[in-house]
C-alpha cells in the first residue's frame, strides 16, 4: 500500500538516527522528485557525506545545491520536494548574517502556496548537551525555534530515532 504524502511532512531526528533514510523512503519508487541540498562541501569528509546521500537516492531524483535561498527553490518546483537539511540552512543563514525569523517565515509562504508535497528533514534540536561556546548555544536555539515553527505548520511530524519512525503529529 503506498501513502500518500501530505502537503507538509517534518522529519526529524539526531545525526545518524536513519531521518533522511526515513525522508527518501516517503517518496514512490521512480518519483521525480526534486532534492534540495543545504549542505556545502566545505571539507574532504563532508563531500564524502554529500556523495553518500546523493548515492542513496535513484537516477530520477533531480539535485539543486542551495545553502540559503530554500524558499525560492521550493516555489519555483513543480514537482515533490525533499529539503535536506534546515539544521545546515540555519547554520549557513546565521554565518550569513541572515535574519532568521524574516527567512523562515518566507519559507513558510512558499511552502504554503506549493501544490506537490513537501518533506523537510532536520535535527531535533532538543536531545543533545547544551554545547560549551555562544554560537553553537545560538545555532541550536535558532534550530529549535525554526523546527517548531515548520512542525506547527506540517500537516505530518515524524521523529526518527535509530531508524525507526514516530509518528509525533497526523493531520487527517
Amino acid at each position: 500500500m503506498t501513502r500518500t504524502l501530505p502537503h507538509l511532512t517534518l522529519v526529524l531526528g539526531g545525526q545518524r538516527s536513519g531521518k533522511s533514510v526515513h525522508a527518501e523512503s516517503l517518496f514512490p519508487r521512480g518519483s521525480r522528485a526534486l532534492y534540495i541540498a543545504t549542505a556545502e562541501a566545505g571539507d574532504a569528509e563532508m563531500a564524502e557525506r554529500i556523495a553518500q546521500h546523493k548515492s542513496r537516492r535513484g537516477k530520477d531524483w533531480k539535485t539543486i545545491e542551495e545553502p540559503l535561498d530554500i524558499a525560492r527553490t521550493v516555489a519555483a518546483a513543480p514537482q515533490p520536494v525533499l529539503v535536506e537539511c534546515l539544521s545546515l540552512w540555519v547554520a549557513n543563514l546565521i554565518a550569513a548574517r541572515r535574519d532568521l525569523l524574516t527567512e523562515t517565515d518566507v519559507l513558510l509562504a512558499a511552502l504554503a502556496e506549493r501544490k506537490a508535497p513537501t518533506v523537510v528533514v532536520s535535527v531535533e534540536a532538543g536531545l543533545g548537551v547544551v554545547p560549551d561556546n555562544a554560537l553553537a548555544r545560538r545555532w541550536l536555539d535558532a534550530l529549535g525555534l525554526v523546527n517548531q515553527k515548520i512542525a506547527a505548520h506540517a500537516a505530518r511530524v515524524v521523529l526518527v530515532a535509530a531508524g525507526l519512525p514516530l509518528v509525533l503529529k497526523e493531520k487527517k
